[in-house]
């Protein structure tokens, strides 16, 4: 039997930013353990894991001191990872572009305009690009 996939592990110098930007624009949760501090004390995490909800990791985040973001669609600095996430419809679509936008997604490439594929290349906080499209 072929080794199964755990999980997507993203590296970054902002493990609990990254973390949540990933939560809250797949409806994520954290791995019991890994969730925010609630005392007010510091959060030093260096390794954090989501899950969806049925428990299924999704995503691991680990602590970097530096990363050189993509340039893509220039190639100086290749897109090295992506992930690729489809809606249901060009109205979601659009929804959903904007709420990662508001959740601090930089906008890559637009290719809305292609009947046969319309889609979204967007980069997360710390730079790693992410695909929206119709499925």
């Amino acid at each position: 039997m072929p080794p199964r996939i755990l999980h997507t592990v993203l590296d970054t110098p902002d493990v609990r930013g990254l973390a949540e930007f990933y939560r809250e624009l797949f409806g994520l949760v954290y791995r019991p353990g890994d969730e925010p501090p609630t005392d007010g004390g510091a959060d030093d995490a260096d390794w954090l894991v989501l899950r969806d909800t049925d428990g299924a990791n999704r995503f691991a985040f680990q602590l970097v001191p530096g990363l050189t973001p993509t340039t893509w669609p220039s190639h100086e600095v290749p897109m090295q990872l992506h992930v690729d996430a489809t809606v249901a419809d060009r109205s979601e679509l659009e929804r959903e572009k904007d709420r990662a936008l508001a959740l601090g997604a930089q906008l890559r490439l637009d290719r809305t305009d292609d009947e046969e594929e319309p889609l979204y290349v967007l980069a997360d906080p710390a730079g790693h690009p992410f695909c929206l499209f119709v499925a």
